[in-house]
């Protein structure tokens, strides 16, 4: 019983009691009601056994045990407000540090990079290249940019954000030799592909209705890459029909640098904001929300 101690609730409203000298400033203070606040301390009363406040006019003041225990009370709260206040502090200045695929980044966020600071500077964004292909998985990261396949492990919260898209591009020279009615006519091309991504090619050719046999000997005799960078560098140069999710492509189909003679099919894969626990104070709610309907804005433009 020597270790017992009332409940922290109770010491609250003492301290804020004896600090402003008023049960109802206490009360103002802790958002709470007038009695709530009388409650708590007459339940400190019976507790110790003595009377911890007197009254002085419309106001109070401690008694004699009251000031002993104040004395200590108070330093503790002091110190707790204290903590409390330098641990936000440091947690809001510290940045928000997004990971994504060097393909993602490059052909996507960093051309919207500008635009993203500007509109949510409070986040104080980092952007870093996945150092893993499992997403949410970078131990320093805030929050993880990626496309993925469901179902989502149950260690994180994962915000889809739209619909994966692939399609078949290739340079408007090669794509001219495409039939547009005809998939098949794929098979007299080069097929480019990244390491990375082996079902993009069997999804896309289920989608439409082609044989996975022959997709199966077109990669054997295709041409791999280990950066979609280089993927489509390759594509546009002639070198072969390359797949690759429209979101990052769209400029290079836009500005007739890529064709798509076949258009583009849906998969079950999400672009999706990884966030680990929300325990962690670095992607709370209020920080990791703005980023994702920012993006879920930028993704509808």
């Amino acid at each position: 019983m020597h270790n017992s101690m009332p409940p922290l609730s109770a010491l609250r409203a003492f301290e804020a009691t004896a600090r402003l000298g008023s049960v109802t400033a206490a009360a103002d203070e802790l958002s709470v009601t007038h009695g709530a606040v009388s409650r708590q301390l007459k339940s400190l009363d019976a507790y110790f056994g003595v009377a911890l406040f007197a009254k002085a006019g419309r106001g109070l003041v401690l008694t004699h045990h009251g000031e002993r225990l104040q004395s200590g009370v108070g330093d503790a709260f002091f110190r707790l407000r204290e903590s409390c206040a330098v641990l936000k502090r440091d947690v809001e200045e510290a940045p928000f540090t997004l990971a994504c695929p060097g393909s993602l980044l490059a052909r996507w966020l960093i051309p919207r990079l500008d635009r993203l600071h500007h509109e949510l500077p409070e986040l104080k964004l980092k952007v870093v290249v996945s150092d893993t292909e499992q997403p949410g998985k970078q131990s320093d990261a805030s929050a993880t940019l990626a496309f993925s396949e469901p179902p989502w492990p149950d260690d994180v919260d994962v915000v889809e954000l739209i619909p994966e898209q692939i399609c078949a591009v290739a340079s408007p020279q090669l794509a001219a030799q495409c039939d547009p009615a005809n998939p098949a006519t794929l098979f007299d091309h080069t097929l480019l592909y990244t390491a990375s991504r082996p079902q993009a090619w069997p999804h896309w050719a289920n989608a439409q209705g082609l044989e996975l046999t022959q997709l199966e000997e077109a990669l054997d005799k295709g041409q791999g890459f280990e950066h979609l960078y280089y993927l489509m560098e390759a594509a546009v140069a002639g070198l072969g029909v390359a797949i690759a999710p429209k979101l990052l492509v769209e400029d290079d189909l836009r500005s007739g640098r890529l064709v798509a003679p076949w258009g583009s099919i849906e998969t079950p894969a999400r672009l999706c904001l990884w966030l680990p626990s929300q325990t962690d104070l670095l992607t709370h709610p209020r920080r990791s929300e703005p980023l994702a309907e920012w993006l879920k804005g930028e993704l509808g433009r």
